[in-house]
C-alpha cells in the first residue's frame, strides 16, 4: 500500500481517522500501532513478523542498555540490527562479487530485501545509542516502542525519525483543527510532487532512452531524472511530515530545496537531512569528526561516505555514487571553499556536478554507466538531433514546473501575502489551490499505471 493510491487515500487513511479520533487518548498509540502493522502487511506480508521481531528485540535491548550501562549489550544491539540489514540487504551482494573474485559457479540467493528495513534499522540503531549516552530515557512501555519504530507515515521510506525528537509527542501530543489542516495541505503537496510531477518526469525520461540519444538527449535524462528523485523523494517526506501532524506529531524537515545550494557541502544540509545527520552524530563525530589532524579528518569524511553510498543500496554504483560525494567535498573543504561564495557560478557548478551525480546513482550497470558518461562529454556522433529537440518541445511545460518548484519562491511569496490586507483571500485562494491539486493527482492515479517511490527499493 502507498499514499498515492486510491485504497490508501479512500479506504484505510479515512477508516484510521475515524477510529482514532473517536478512540480515548490512552488508547490512541495502540490504534496507530495496529493500523501501522496492516499498512505495512499490505506493503511487505512476508516480513510483518520480521518488523515486529525487530522491535521486541530492540525493546528488550533498551531495557537492559538502560538498567546496566554496558557497553557489551549497546554492541550486541548495534550487531544485531547491522546484522539484520547485511544479511537481507548486502548478503546477495557479498555472494556475487566473492564468486566474480574466484572464478566460482554463480550461487542463486532467494534473499528479498524487506520494505523499509534501511529506515527502521536505523530507527532502532538511534535508540539504543541515545539510551546508553544518557541522551533519553529508556521506553518501559512496549506497545509504545513498537508504536514509535512502526509509525506508517515514516515506516518505509523515511525521514529516519529519532526516538528523542518524539519521545515526548508518543506520551502526549496536541491535536487540533490548525494542525490537522496543516497535515492535509503538507499531505496534498506531497500528492502533487509524486503523482503530478515525479511520475511525469518518470515517463519523460523513460521514453527519452528509447531514442537516438545525441550529447543534448544524456543531459536531459540527467536532468529528468534528477528532478524526478527530487520531487519523489521530498514528496514521500511532505505525504509523512503532513499525516504525522494529523495525528499530532511533529517529524523534522527532510529537504530545504537541495537543488539551489551553492556548494556540495550546503546540498548535503540540504537534502535527505535525517540521513546525513544519522552519520554524522552516530559515525563522523564519534570518529572524531573534524577536531583531528588533516588525514584522519579525510579518514573519518571517506568512512562516512563510503557508508552512506553502500546504505542506499547493495550494487557498485552506489558505492561510486559515495566516493564521488567524499572526493567533491574533500575538494571544497581543502581547495575551493574560497572560490563557493553563492554567486551563479557557484550554483552551475554544483548543480552540474549533482546531474552527474544522480546518473551515476541510477545506472547500476558499470558499463552502461561509462557510456552514459562519455554522451555527457561529447563523444557521440551529434551533439543534437531532431529527437532530442521533439523531447525538448514535449516537456518545455514539465521542466519550467520542476525549475519553479525547486526554489522558494512560492512558499516565500504566499507567505508575505498572508501578512498583508489580502490574507483571507489569500486562504481561500490556497485551499482551492489545494482542492485542485488534489482533484488532478486522483484523476492521475485513476487514469496512470502504478509507479512506486523510488526509495522504496532502499
Amino acid at each position: 500500500m502507498v499514499f498515492s493510491s486510491i485504497r490508501f487515500l479512500f479506504f484505510f487513511l479515512p477508516l484510521l481517522l475515524i477510529i482514532y479520533f473517536l478512540t480515548p487518548k490512552k488508547f490512541k498509540n495502540t490504534i496507530l500501532l495496529i493500523f501501522s502493522l496492516i499498512f505495512y502487511y499490505f506493503g511487505e506480508k512476508n516480513y510483518t513478523l520480521l518488523l515486529i521481531l525487530s522491535c521486541l528485540i530492540n525493546y528488550g535491548f533498551g531495557l537492559l542498555i538502560s538498567k546496566n550501562k554496558k557497553k557489551s549489550f549497546l554492541i550486541l544491539g548495534i550487531t544485531f540490527n547491522l546484522g539484520l540489514l547485511i544479511y537481507y540487504k548486502y548478503t546477495g551482494f557479498f555472494m556475487e562479487n566473492f564468486t566474480n573474485l574466484f572464478h566460482l559457479n554463480p550461487m542463486t540467493l532467494n534473499i528479498v530485501l524487506p520494505l523499509g528495513i534501511s529506515f527502521f534499522t536505523f530507527q532502532n540503531l538511534s535508540y539504543l545509542i541515545d539510551v546508553y549516552k544518557n541522551e533519553v530515557s529508556c521506553q518501559k512501555n512496549i506497545l509504545t516502542y513498537c508504536t514509535y519504530i512502526c509509525l506508517f507515515p515514516q515506516l518505509v521510506a523515511g525521514p529516519i525519525v529519532r526516538y528523542k525528537d518524539i519521545n515526548n509527542q508518543l506520551k502526549n501530543r496536541p491535536e487540533n483543527f490548525e494542525k490537522f489542516s496543516s497535515g492535509v495541505s503538507r499531505l496534498i503537496i506531497g500528492l502533487s510532487k509524486k503523482v503530478l510531477i515525479a511520475d511525469t518526469l518518470y515517463y519523460s525520461y523513460t521514453a527519452l532512452l528509447t531514442s537516438e540519444l545525441s550529447t543534448i538527449s544524456y543531459w536531459l535524462i540527467a536532468l529528468l531524472f534528477t528532478f524526478q528523485i527530487y520531487y519523489d523523494f521530498s514528496g514521500y517526506s511532505d505525504m509523512a511530515i503532513g499525516l504525522g501532524k494529523m495525528f499530532g506529531f511533529e517529524f523534522k524537515e527532510n529537504f530545504n530545496y537541495p537543488l539551489i545550494a551553492s556548494s556540495i557541502t550546503e546540498f548535503w544540509r540540504r537534502w535527505h537531512i535525517s540521513l546525513s545527520t544519522f552519520f554524522k552524530d552516530y559515525v563522523y563525530i564519534p570518529l572524531g569528526g573534524n577536531r583531528t589532524s588533516k588525514l584522519k579528518n579525510i579518514r573519518n569524511i571517506f568512512i562516512v561516505w563510503l557508508l552512506t553510498g553502500f546504505w542506499h543500496g547493495a550494487s557498485w554504483n552506489f558505492i561510486l555514487w559515495g566516493l564521488y560525494f567524499f572526493i567533491l567535498l574533500i575538494l571544497e573543504k581543502f581547495i575551493f571553499q574560497k572560490y563557493l561564495k553563492g554567486g551563479v557560478f557557484s550554483h552551475i557548478y554544483t548543480f552540474v556536478l549533482l546531474l552527474v551525480s544522480f546518473v551515476i546513482f541510477n545506472t547500476t550497470n558499470l558499463n552502461e554507466l561509462m557510456l552514459f558518461l562519455k554522451g555527457l562529454i561529447g563523444i557521440q556522433k551529434e551533439w543534437l538531433n531532431d529527437e532530442t529537440l521533439y523531447y525538448l518541445k514535449n516537456n518545455l511545460i514539465i521542466l519550467l514546473i520542476a525549475f519553479i518548484g525547486i526554489h522558494p519562491i512560492l512558499k516565500e511569496t504566499i507567505k508575505k501575502l498572508q501578512k498583508g490586507k489580502i490574507n483571507k483571500g489569500i486562504e481561500i485562494l490556497n485551499s482551492l489551490i489545494l482542492l485542485s491539486l488534489f482533484l488532478l493527482v486522483l484523476a492521475r492515479i485513476l487514469a496512470s499505471s502504478f509507479t512506486p517511490f523510488i526509495y522504496f527499493r532502499f
